[in-house]
């Protein structure tokens, strides 16, 4: 069984072009032919960066108090 986070129907041009690219790199159809890696300074402050991201307390609730008026 498939299950879909959209209803299959009418999109637009770009939703269209963004899909068909997602296919592309889920099926490894239009990888580079240029190996990219990560030098071991890279991978480092990568991975500092994901634990320090863990430092920061979730809340329960979300406050729109806390944000400015703009973005409401």
């Amino acid at each position: 069984m498939t299950i879909f986070a959209m209803e299959a129907g009418p999109s637009s041009k770009a939703q269209q072009t963004t899909e068909a690219w997602l296919q592309l790199q889920a099926r490894n159809m239009q990888a580079s032919k240029i190996p990219q890696s990560a030098t071991p300074k890279e991978r480092e402050q990568s991975m500092q960066r994901w634990l320090d991201s863990y430092k920061y307390v979730i809340p329960d609730f979300y406050r729109w108090e806390k944000v400015g008026s703009s973005d409401r």
